[in-house]
C-alpha cells in the first residue's frame, strides 16, 4: 500500500524524519510549511539522501494548505505553540490524520508535559476536535527525531498508535513499518495521548543521563 503523506512541519527535525523514512519505503511525501519557499530546500535536502535508494517514493515541498489537498494521510509534527490555530486553518476533513506532537516544557530541572485541559485532554484530541470530520490517531511520539534521520535501515524499537477509528489505525500501524520494520502496536483509545504525549519527557531525561537516543520496546505480544 503506496500512500501520499502530507507532513506539516516538514521542515522540524521529526518531521524530516518521519518524511524521509516513508519516502525510503516506497511513500510520496509532500512536506508543508507555512511557505513553500521554506519546504522546497528541505525536499531537495531529503531527495539527495533517497539516491539509490530502490523504490524509494517522490518528496516535494508546497504549503500547508496545498500539502493537506495533495494527501491522504496528514502528519502533524509541529510544536505544540500555536497547535490549535494551526490545526484549525488545515482543510483536514475526510484524511487520516497523524499527531506526534508532544506539549513538553523545558525548565532547569529538565524536560516535563505540559497540562492540556485540565489532564483531560491532549495535543491530538485537541485536533481531534479542531477537525472533526477527519480520523486522529496518535503515534510516533516517542521516537527520536535523531535515530529517524540516521543510517539504520530500521529503528530498534515499537511504535505506539492510539485511536478510536480502527481503521485509521491499521493504516498507521501499516506506516510504523517504515520506521521500525514491523507494524505499529495498537495501544488503545485516543484518549491515552494524554499518556505517551508527556511520556517524552521521560525519554528525554534517560537521554541526558546515559547520552543516548532511546525508544520503547513492548514485551510479551509474541
Amino acid at each position: 500500500m503506496s500512500l501520499t503523506i502530507a507532513v506539516i512541519g516538514g521542515t522540524g527535525p521529526q518531521g524530516k524524519g518521519l518524511g524521509y523514512r516513508f519516502a525510503r519505503h516506497g511513500h510520496t511525501v509532500v512536506r508543508g510549511s507555512r511557505s513553500q519557499e521554506k519546504a522546497v530546500p528541505v525536499a531537495a535536502e531529503v531527495t539527495g539522501r533517497l539516491v539509490g535508494v530502490e523504490g524509494a517514493g517522490q518528496v516535494s515541498g508546497v504549503s500547508n494548505a496545498d500539502a493537506c489537498a495533495r494527501a491522504e494521510v496528514v502528519v502533524l509534527a509541529v510544536p505544540y505553540d500555536g497547535h490549535d490555530e494551526l490545526v484549525a486553518s488545515l482543510p483536514l476533513a475526510g484524511r487520516t490524520v497523524i499527531s506526534c506532537v508532544n506539549p513538553l516544557a523545558f525548565d532547569k530541572r529538565g524536560a516535563h508535559g505540559l497540562v492540556v485541559d485540565d489532564g483531560l485532554g491532549s495535543a491530538a484530541e485537541s485536533a481531534q476536535r479542531l477537525a472533526p470530520e477527519a480520523s486522529v490517531v496518535g503515534a510516533f511520539h516517542n521516537v527520536s527525531a535523531v535515530g529517524l534521520w540516521s543510517d539504520a535501515t530500521y529503528l530498534d524499537e515499537d511504535v505506539l498508535v492510539v485511536g478510536d477509528v480502527l481503521e485509521a489505525k491499521q493504516v498507521v500501524m501499516h506506516l510504523a513499518e517504515s520506521v521500525t520494520g514491523r507494524p505499529g502496536i495498537d495501544a488503545g483509545k485516543l484518549r491515552l495521548a494524554r499518556q505517551l504525549e508527556p511520556f517524552t519527557a521521560v525519554l528525554i531525561s534517560i537521554n541526558r543521563t546515559y547520552k543516548v537516543h532511546s525508544g520503547l520496546r513492548i514485551t510479551g505480544l509474541g
